[in-house]
């Protein structure tokens, strides 16, 4: 059994830390396009081309189930993806955890990139799951950047930034973006004590897990990660080593071949 992950840059790694935390035993294929590399301000047909491009590559790798672990990934290209794999390949795309967020907090920030913070997107989850719940958007300037660098210190500062323009009153905060719970320590240590974090790393995982356990057929695999950069077999980057995620996953990864 071998779960395709794609996205553009490390913000895979939380759910495919926790894939490889849960069942250790699964192939991975880390798809990163540090070539396309970010995907946000990017077209939208060019997002669907580019990940449309990387599927097809991971499915010739023998990739059994495809999961887009990026926000952009997801709003863009998800339909089109399963329109393309068929039935027969799961796909799992990502969404921020606005919806537990606002069921369990009065009041909610949700962190994301400026991209991301600007969208309709965004804007029609609120109104969908805000739950009566006060939610408000804040933008993570340079803050996914930072992370994709493996440079921790711009990142604090950038959740320093996010800190001060995050209404005091706060009871949870929605990391928006996929590489943000990277941080996740760091951001918590930053906001007011008793500020619940929300990501979609674990839901995504768990979904996953249950797509691979409704195919029904034999899942044990010798747990090596498959890293392709921009389509070119590699090994994570030197930055994704600063991150525990990181490490662990390059534990299993694979000579490139």
């Amino acid at each position: 059994m071998i779960v395709a992950l794609i996205d553009s840059g490390l913000g895979m790694l939380p759910t495919s830390a926790r894939l490889r935390l849960r069942r250790p035993d699964l192939d991975l294929i880390l798809a990163l396009d540090p070539d396309g590399a970010p995907w946000g301000p990017k077209s939208g047909r060019w997002v669907i081309d580019r990940v449309l491009a990387t599927v097809k590559l991971t499915l010739d790798r023998g990739a059994d189930v495809i999961v887009l672990p990026c926000n952009t990934a997801s709003v863009t290209a998800l339909e089109h993806v399963r329109e393309f794999v068929g039935p027969q390949v799961p796909v799992i795309g990502t969404v921020p955890a606005i919806k537990p967020a606002a069921a369990a907090c009065e009041s909610v920030a949700v962190w994301a990139t400026e991209a991301t913070t600007a969208s309709r997107y965004q804007a029609d989850l609120i109104e969908r799951f805000g739950n009566g719940s006060s939610v408000v958007a804040v933008a993570c300037h340079g803050l996914a950047d930072a992370i994709d660098l493996g440079e921790r210190e711009a990142a604090t500062a950038a959740i320093v930034s996010a800190v001060a323009r995050t209404p005091e009153d706060v009871g949870g905060v929605v990391l928006g973006c996929t590489h943000y719970p990277l941080m996740a320590d760091e951001i918590a240590e930053k906001l007011p004590t008793g500020v619940r974090l929300f990501d979609s790393a674990e839901a995504v995982a768990s979904q996953t897990l249950r797509r691979i356990d409704a195919l029904g057929r034999p899942s044990t695999g010798k747990g090596r990660v498959e890293v392709l950069l921009s389509g070119r077999p590699g090994r994570l980057p030197p930055s994704a080593e600063v991150f525990p995620a990181g490490r662990l996953l390059s534990e299993g990864n694979t000579q490139p071949s």
